[in-house]
């Protein structure tokens, strides 16, 4: 199959590191700190949004969102960035990724800014606005998903493909701590202009009219990082695989590489010509040949991707009730409004310091040295382990003096599924489908995460509800109980394990080799027997 490689694509595959290599990483990987941070900041505000709308006179609890419209509030966004993962990955394949690059960040950009624009005092108004801009928030969200790993992939040799992917995705950790940053920066701000009591000493007093910029501050600062990168997004040239494979324009391909490599190379029209005529280069994806090939990885990316976001959404999400629930958080009667959003982004923070982020970049060093493969098994397996050493003596760690171990195990299952199946999931589909179904398949892969991040932001915020209808939230009916959510969300990581064994090793092989394409006919059959295989070998 080598005598059938494209020389630009040999060279983008043997090409040392350099600086457009680290200059793509940030453009795309701005995409997914707003990705992030917007996703998971909602999570630090919800109470507050509760405080400032729903609370009742004389009660005496502060008030919180009602079910319905926390679940919009907080599911809304990933409904867009499901409907914007398909759209937009298929738009990739069609159009090229570059042509649509831009539109994906400035969705992000617009609606970051429109989510803190609801000037009005009325609840249903507030929150419909709110949400309004939140659903595409999440479809420009989603659409960067399939196009920012494509591209990644495409642009990168075959030696770091792995880490370079990753890094791009491990902007999502700087985001979910960039969102902590920001809510402790305001919120302490805030806090120290207006001093206000804790609600049981003065409920009226506890909230004071201010706050009610917190909360739009704290969304709106998601766009500002998204909108730096804009102009240098746009300069970006077409990845030079769609130029050649999927528009089958060779003399644009090695004039656009050419410049990035700062080498001379042939255009290869020909040559180009005879492997794109080849029926190994024709199948579509609602084709026979496609199943046969591709079937068993679309299944593995999409199912392993979908139990991962189970566990991976509901744990960010709901990781204030979790504490709260465990005495980590103190309950929300003894704090005012502003010091509540302080404790929370607090929590949130450290988790993202100590857990997340470094479980990012842990992925990013060892990817090409352990491989997909491996450091996805091992992620869910110590997710799953972490999770039910949390779960089964759940009342155990509710006592005072096992706060720190409950949050440091809790903590380790941030770090695994980071150094592990969140990164991977991301990585995979990037590499392992044909040039002209990349984009496509990538964006079905992750729209079946995003399904699973829908079913565990409505279903754990209903099933980790008290089993005692006198301790739910208010306006909730009963639920399993927080300890059999966590093991529900264990048996979840357990069933994204056995689904890794339908997923290839793409480690140190360029993406030609992997999706059978350049092959000829012969070449065909041969790696219809080994494009299957899980494990290196």
């Amino acid at each position: 199959m080598a005598g059938n490689q494209l020389q630009v694509l040999n060279a983008l595959d043997v090409a040392k590191t350099q600086l457009y290599h680290f200059t793509a990483i940030v453009i795309a990987g701005m995409g997914f700190f707003t990705d992030a941070y917007d996703l998971f900041c909602i999570s630090m505000i919800t109470k507050l949004l509760g405080r400032i709308y729903y609370t009742k006179p004389g009660a005496t609890k502060p008030g919180t969102l009602p079910p319905n419209v926390s679940d919009a509030v907080t599911g809304v966004a990933l409904c867009g960035t499901f409907a914007g993962q398909l759209f937009f990955g298929w738009l990739g394949d069609k159009m090229g990724r570059k042509r649509v690059y831009g539109l994906t960040l400035m969705l992000m950009v617009v609606s970051s800014i429109g989510q803190g624009l609801s000037f009005s005092h009325f609840p249903k108004s507030v929150m419909s606005t709110l949400c309004f801009f939140r659903f595409w928030l999440g479809f420009g969200i989603g659409g960067d998903y399939p196009l920012s790993a494509t591209i990644m992939s495409e642009y990168a040799n075959k030696k770091t493909r792995g880490s370079f992917i990753a890094a791009v995705f491990a902007m999502q950790g700087f985001g979910i701590l960039g969102g902590g940053i920001v809510s402790l920066i305001v919120s302490a701000a805030f806090k120290s202009k207006w001093k206000a009591p804790p609600y049981e000493e003065n409920p009226a007093a506890s909230l004071v009219s201010e706050a009610d910029y917190v909360w739009r501050i704290i969304l709106m600062f998601g766009g500002v990082p998204a909108l730096l990168t804009y102009y240098w997004r746009m300069k970006m040239p077409e990845t030079a695989r769609y130029t050649a494979l999927v528009a089958k324009n060779a003399k644009q391909a090695a004039s656009d590489m050419a410049q990035v490599l700062n080498v001379e190379m042939e255009s290869e029209q020909e040559k180009l010509d005879r492997i794109t005529t080849e029926p190994s280069n024709s199948y579509g994806l609602f084709s026979r040949e496609f199943l046969r090939r591709h079937g068993k990885h679309l299944l593995g990316t999409t199912t392993t991707w979908f139990f991962l976001d189970i566990a991976f959404y509901s744990q960010n999400l709901f990781q204030k009730d979790i504490f709260t629930d465990i005495g980590w958080l103190p309950a929300a009667q003894t704090m005012n409004a502003l010091e509540e959003v302080f404790k929370i982004a607090r929590a949130q923070t450290l988790i993202a310091l100590w857990s997340t982020v470094p479980g990012y970049w842990f992925t990013v060093a060892f990817i090409e040295k352990m491989g997909r493969f491996t450091i996805q098994l091992m992620g869910f397996f110590f997710m799953t382990v972490f999770m039910f050493a949390l779960a089964i003596p759940y009342n155990h760690w509710k006592r005072m003096h096992h706060h720190i171990v409950f949050v440091t195990f809790y903590s380790l299952t941030f770090f695994f599924s980071n150094f592990g199946p969140n990164s991977t999931t991301f990585v995979v589909p990037a590499e392992i489908f044909p040039a002209r179904l990349r984009s496509t398949c990538h964006g079905i892969s992750a729209a079946a995460g995003k399904l699973g991040a829908i079913v565990g932001a409505f279903g754990f915020l209903y099933a980790a509800q008290s089993t005692h209808s006198s301790e739910t939230d208010a306006g909730f009916p009963t639920g399993i109980g927080v300890k059999n959510a966590l093991i529900l969300l264990g048996v979840c990581s357990f069933l994204g394990l056995l689904c890794t064994f339908l997923v290839p090793e793409a480690k140190g092989r360029s993406l030609e080799e992997i999706c059978g394409e350049n092959e000829g006919e012969d070449d065909a059959a041969e790696h219809a027997g080994t494009s299957n295989r899980t494990v290196p070998v």
